[in-house]
């Protein structure tokens, strides 16, 4: 155990007097009309292709030249789903623990419990490859816009634009990967549009596809408090995983772009700096698409995971324990995650706050457009064409409910997606189609794997549920459906029934060719399969309206705020500034920080068996651990999905903190940023540290951050051992 690292941080008394300080005076969000629009509603999610160099010297009295964003930019990943960063100058790198999950479960060998006991390899030799597992880093970017502009020039339709506007997006990829050396040199480019076609940008990253799991707490650790905490503060989480990159020749990899780590860590009023690829927010669309996510989309989103996790849920506590898989169980955190954050969001559509301060914006932006001729002759009808395209949506309400995701692989029934396809491949074999016309179908409908048995019954009669809260008991689809009985008992009926109840049952009837239109999977689908294909035709005809029109805003709102606002998320690199700060909550006031205190204080008031329940090694600390180091702090950045795993940089670039959640408050994000109670939540560094150091004594670790020390040899992990035994 390596002891006596210094700068651990303030005490726990320290950290709550200075909480009172809140904010720098330079860094305060403005006091507006709470109903007006604001200057940063939109949000502080900066591009790397228009740094915002001139807001950070006046917000924060410095100003970063090009190499301190290439920095910024360099040391951060992109992973699947998530963000991480390099945090060593061999190939180190540290993202969230949730982020991870999918890869602990993946490496786990026979006899181990990894995702439950945690992970941590003594040595380079141990650290397991996660097959499949990436990381991307963005090292070049170009302004593409007239070239995709151009290619659509001339076009008269939506769908002649939208396949001209494909046509050069792939062109320009070919054209810069070869370029940048190549597919083969690990080169993936990707033309992204901003401001929803406003602008384009391609963004050249290298793929690194050798990466290694290297350490990971126990799950009760990274999701401490559950579901119970999830986007709540104060929060006691260590919501981290180490992984390492390796280059082409299986060694740790070089790199001079990584952070390095902060002893000091960061006070209230601190400005802090995320790095991160937020997934994608609304904050740009108008209040007519607003007003549809609200009564249409969103709502029907909503409810689509809550039935699907319940089923999962139900299905799960069906098993007995030791039939429980790792791959449900995280599917049902996903969809629990999923869940609570689109009721926030739901909840930020009916906001009279949000609401009028989007009314408020959209006026002053028409005002904008109409003050000046060209944009007026341009651009000036653009938001009331898109009202009359939400119009048109809303009467494809039912449908988009009842069918929502139905051919969906993820949470959708095996049986229904074969049926799908079955239909049509019968329909087309009907009409003397053959060869070609039947091949690709044959392929799909064998190669749709099975689902447990319980599961495959749970889905199916939500589904069918479905149907019955959308178009209701009159409607025929419903009736042909249900053949008078409950989904629940349909779904049995069908299963037991059916020639495509299982992936054997189907390929044989596909071999023999005894599948026909009288198999009772397939009479459902012909109940419904001529109103979903309307649907999907009249759907697929209003978004690519849609699509057009949401270019020609982007294209008007550039014109007249230029780079002043940042456009909505689309899973690029961003950076977003913001301070450490605490926030009013609940009558009361949270501190910006959190200690081991507070993670103990939880263990001992809930106790064994509940969400803050704590691993067997944390039970019995050893004397040299400070309880009252930092564990999780909240700050202001402005982040949402896409940003977890996000390192929390100081004006240095050196790393204070890993971002893992945001607050209930935060939710809202999706439509607008409100740093007055916004906050995005991290564990601290020296949280971390403290936790290497001290609990798993996981000294290798320890020494690459404070040292930059890589320890590869066989006799720490002897060491390592023997300290565990």
């Amino acid at each position: 155990m390596i002891t006596g690292i210094e700068a651990r941080g303030k005490s726990l008394l320290g950290l709550l007097l200075l909480s009172g300080t809140l904010l720098s005076a330079q860094a305060q969000p403005e006091q507006n009309d709470p109903l007006k629009a604001g200057r940063f509603d939109n949000g502080k999610m900066w591009t790397f292709d228009y740094p915002p160099a001139d807001y950070f010297e006046e917000a924060y009295g410095f100003s970063p030249d090009e190499a301190w964003f290439d920095r910024a930019r360099l040391g951060a990943l992109r992973i699947p789903g998530c963000t991480a960063s390099f945090v060593s100058s061999t190939g180190l790198v540290l993202t969230n623990h949730h982020c991870g999950r999918g890869p602990v479960a993946q490496v786990t060998q026979a006899g181990e419990n990894l995702l439950d006991d945690g992970f941590y390899a003594p040595s380079l030799a141990e650290e397991r490859i996660v097959p499949g597992f990436y990381a991307d880093q963005m090292i070049a970017i170009a302004d593409v816009t007239d070239e995709v502009f151009a290619a659509q020039q001339g076009m008269e339709t939506d769908a002649e634009r939208a396949a001209a506007r494909d046509e050069a997006v792939q062109r320009i990829q070919d054209r810069l990967t070869t370029e940048a050396g190549g597919a083969e040199a690990g080169i993936v480019v990707e033309v992204t549009p901003l401001y929803h076609g406003g602008r384009y940008s391609a963004y050249t990253f290298r793929r690194y596809p050798d990466v290694r799991l290297v350490m990971a707490p126990e799950l009760q650790m990274g999701f401490f408090g559950g579901d119970d905490d999830n986007f709540t503060f104060p929060r006691y989480a260590l919501d981290m995983t180490f992984f390492r990159v390796y280059d082409d020749a299986g060694e740790p990899l070089e790199t001079e772009h990584y952070f390095t780590w902060s002893l000091e860590g960061v006070q209230p009023g601190h400005p802090v700096f995320v790095i991160g690829n937020p997934g994608s927010t609304s904050r740009l669309e108008t209040v007519a698409q607003l007003d549809l996510r609200r009564d249409v989309t969103d709502k029907s989103l909503l409810a689509f995971v809550s039935s699907r996790l319940a089923a999962l849920e139900r299905y799960q506590e069906s098993l007995p324990p030791s039939q429980r898989s790792d791959a449900t169980r995280n599917q049902i955190f996903s969809l629990r995650n999923a869940q609570k954050a689109y009721t926030g969001q739901q909840a930020a559509l009916v906001d009279p706050v949000v609401v009028a301060r989007k009314k408020d914006a959209e006026r002053a932006f028409m005002e904008a457009i109409r003050a000046d001729a060209a944009l007026t002759a341009t651009y000036g009808s653009v938001i009331s064409e898109i009202a009359e395209t939400q119009t048109s949506f809303r009467e494809l309400g039912a449908e988009y409910g009842a069918f929502f995701g139905l051919t969906s692989a993820a949470y959708s029934s095996a049986l229904m997606r074969r049926a799908i396809a079955a239909y049509t491949y019968l329909e087309r074999r009907a009409a003397g189609q053959q060869g070609a016309a039947l091949d690709p179908l044959e392929t799909q409908i064998n190669g749709i794997a099975d689902q447990p048995e319980g599961l495959a019954r749970e889905l199916l009669a939500t589904r069918l549920h479905d149907f019955l809260t959308y178009f209701g008991t009159e409607d025929t689809v419903v009736q042909t459906a249900l053949a008078g009985a409950s989904p629940e008992d349909r779904a049995a009926a069908l299963l037991a029934s059916s020639a495509l109840a299982t992936a054997e049952k189907t390929q044989q009837a596909m071999a023999n060719e005894t599948l026909t239109m009288e198999d009772p999977a397939v009479i459902l689908v012909g109940a419904f399969i001529q109103r979903y294909r309307d649907f999907q035709s009249a759907s697929a005809g209003l978004t690519g309206r849609q699509n057009e029109l949401a270019s020609q805003l982007g294209r008007a709102r550039f014109a007249v705020y230029d780079t002043d606002v940042p456009p909505d998320a689309t899973f690029s690199l961003r950076i977003a500034d913001g301070v450490v700060a605490g926030y009013p909550y609940n009558g009361t006031f949270a501190s910006p920080f959190t200690s081991f205190y507070g993670l103990y204080d939880h263990y001992y008031s809930y106790g064994a068996g509940s969400a803050w329940d704590l691993p067997a090694r944390w039970l019995k600390p050893p004397a040299t651990f400070d309880m009252g180091v930092p564990m999780n702090f909240a700050s202001t950045n402005d982040i949402i999905g896409g940003n977890s795993g996000s390192p929390v940089l100081n004006q240095d670039l050196e790393l204070v903190g890993l971002i893992f959640d945001g607050n209930i408050e935060s939710l809202a994000g999706e439509f607008m940023y409100l740093p007055e109670k916004n906050r995005a939540v991290s564990v601290d560094a020296r949280g971390i540290l403290e936790a290497l150091d001290e609990i798993y004594d996981a000294d290798r670790i320890v020494l690459e951050l404070t040292e930059d020390e890589l320890v590869p040899t066989e006799d720490e992990a002897d060491r390592s051992r023997g300290s565990q035994r």
